[in-house]
C-alpha cells in the first residue's frame, strides 16, 4: 500500500477514536505548505545535470517544523507528503515542541561525486533557504544524507542569514552536533524495546532478535542490543542476509561490514536470500530499513512475538491486522524509531543556548522521553481499547488538534 495512503488511514481511525470534528481532521491532514525545486549542477566533467527537490511542511501547530532530507531515486512528492505527516505525530508522541516536515533530492547520491553531492546540496539550499530556518523549518539527515550534508546547508544557509548552528541537527560535532546524536535512533530503539519486554515481564538479555538493516539504525541497534544480552540470530542489508542460531558476533561483524561495505561475505554464519529475513525464526524482529516491507504477502509467515519498527511504515495496514490477529506484538514507528527526532531536539536546545551536554546527560534525557512516550501510548491504549499502533496515534493527533484549538482554529 501507498505509503501516504496508510498514513491517512491511520490517521483517519486516530481520528475517529478522538471524535475529531470533521473540519479540523480535515484541516490537520492538508500540509502547511510543499516545495518543489529545480536543482541543475555543473557535474565534475562539464555536463549540466537536473534534479528535482522537495520539502513538504506539514504542521507547525506545536512548534517549528521537524524532518530529515533524503538521497534517494526514489523520493516523490507522495513519499514526502506521508513521511512528513508521521514526523509531526511522531514529535507529538515524544512530546517535543515541534511539528512535521520531510525533504529530498530524487538522484542516487552513489552517482555522484563528493563535489557533485555539494553542489545539489547548496544550490538545494539557496532555493529553501528563506522557507527554513532556527524557528520555522529545521531540516535533519536521513537516507543518503549525513553530518556532511548538514555542514554544507549550515555553512550556505549561514551565508544568508548569518552563522545559525541551529537551523540543522544531526551535524558534525565540530560544528555544533550533538555526542550521542549518531546514535540516537539505535538507542532509542533500545530503550523502547527494554518498556515494551518489562510491560511482558521480560528483558533484552536471552531473547532472539532478527534484524532488516544494517545502516546507522540496524547497527546501532544491533550493538546495543547485543551488549546487553541480546542474541542476534540473522541480519541483513543491500549486500545480504545472514543467520546464526548461536548469535552472530557483533562487534567481527561491524568490523567487516565497515571494511567491505556491507554484511556481504562475513564468515560468521551462515548466507541466506535477503528477502527470508523477515520470516526467520526469533523472538523479536527490527524492520529497520524501507517502508512497506512486511504486507499481506508475507505477514502469516512472520514468526517473531514482537516487530520493533525501527524503520518509518515498514508495516502495511492490511499486514497489521494479519499480525494483530496472530496475536503479535507490534511498537509502531511514530514511536519505537523516536530516539534520532527526540537528540535532534536536544541538539537543537544546545545550540540555541550556546551549552553543550555530554554523552551521558543526553543518552540519560532520551530514556527519560522513551519511558515517558511509552507509558502514555499505553495510557491511550487503556483509554480507547486499542493496539499499540492506535495508541500512538491517538496521542499525537490528539496533542496537535489540542495545539491548534488552544492557537485559535475555529470550525
Amino acid at each position: 500500500m501507498n505509503a501516504l495512503v496508510a498514513t491517512n488511514r491511520n490517521f483517519k481511525l486516530a481520528a475517529r477514536l478522538l471524535g475529531l470534528d470533521s473540519k479540523l481532521e480535515k484541516s490537520l491532514l492538508i500540509p502547511f505548505r510543499e516545495i518543489k525545486v529545480e536543482c541543475t549542477i555543473p557535474k565534475d566533467d562539464g555536463t549540466l545535470a537536473s534534479f528535482v527537490g522537495f520539502r513538504v511542511q506539514h504542521d507547525n501547530a506545536r512548534g517549528p517544523m521537524k524532518g530529515g532530507i533524503r538521497y534517494h531515486p526514489e523520493v516523490d512528492p507522495d513519499e514526502v507528503n506521508a513521511l512528513a505527516q508521521l514526523m509531526t505525530w511522531k514529535t507529538a508522541v515524544a512530546n517535543i515542541p515541534y511539528g512535521g516536515a520531510k525533504g529530498g533530492i530524487g538522484c542516487n547520491p552513489g552517482e555522484l561525486s563528493v563535489s557533485e553531492l555539494e553542489r545539489l546540496t547548496r544550490v538545494f539550499t539557496q532555493k529553501i533557504h528563506d522557507l527554513i530556518g532556527i524557528h520555522t523549518d529545521v531540516p535533519a539527515p536521513d537516507m543518503g544524507t549525513g553530518p556532511q550534508t548538514m555542514a554544507w546547508i549550515l555553512d550556505e544557509y549561514s551565508k544568508f542569514h548569518g552563522y545559525s548552528p541551529a537551523v540543522v541537527t544531526g551535524k558534525p560535532i565540530d560544528l555544533g552536533g550533538s555526542l550521542g546524536r549518531d546514535a540516537a535512533t539505535g538507542q532509542g530503539v533500545l530503550f523502547a524495546t527494554e518498556a515494551l519486554l518489562n510491560e511482558h515481564g521480560k528483558t533484552i538479555s536471552g531473547q532472539r532478535f532478527v534484524i532488516q538493516g544494517f545502516g546507522n539504525v540496524g547497527a546501532w541497534a544491533a550493538q546495543l542490543i547485543s551488549e546487553q544480552g541480546g542474541k542476534i540470530v540473522a541480519i541483513s542489508d543491500i549486500t545480504g542476509a545472514m543467520k546464526n542460531s548461536k548469535g552472530i558476533d557483533i562487534p567481527s561483524l561491524l568490523k567487516h561490514a565497515k571494511e567491505h561495505n556491507g554484511v556481504k561475505g562475513f564468515h560468521g554464519g551462515d548466507p541466506i536470500d535477503p528477502k527470508s529475513i523477515l520470516v526467520e525464526d526469533c523472538d523479536i524482529l527490527i524492520p529497520a530499513a524501507l517502508g512497506g516491507v512486511i504486507n499481506r504477502e508475507n505477514a502469516n509467515d512472520i514468526k517473531a512475538k514482537f516487530i520493533i519498527e525501527a524503520a518509518n511504515h515498514p508495516t502495511d495496514p492490511e499486514a497489521d491486522e494479519i499480525l494483530s490477529k496472530k496475536g503479535v506484538v507490534i511498537l509502531p514507528d511514530i514511536y519505537a524509531n523516536s530516539g534520532g527526532v527526540t537528540v535532534s531536539y536536544f541538539e537543537w536546545v544546545q545550540n540555541i543556548q550556546g551549552f553543550m551536554w555530554d554523552e551521558k546527560k543526553v543518552n540519560s534525557e532520551l530514556k527519560n522521553y522513551m519511558t515517558k512516550g511509552f507509558k502514555d501510548v499505553k495510557e491511550m491504549c487503556k483509554t480507547h481499547d486499542c493496539d499499540l499502533r492506535m495508541g500512538a496515534f491517538t496521542l499525537g493527533v490528539n496533542r496537535v488538534a489540542r495545539a491548534t484549538v488552544l492557537r485559535g482554529w475555529e470550525a
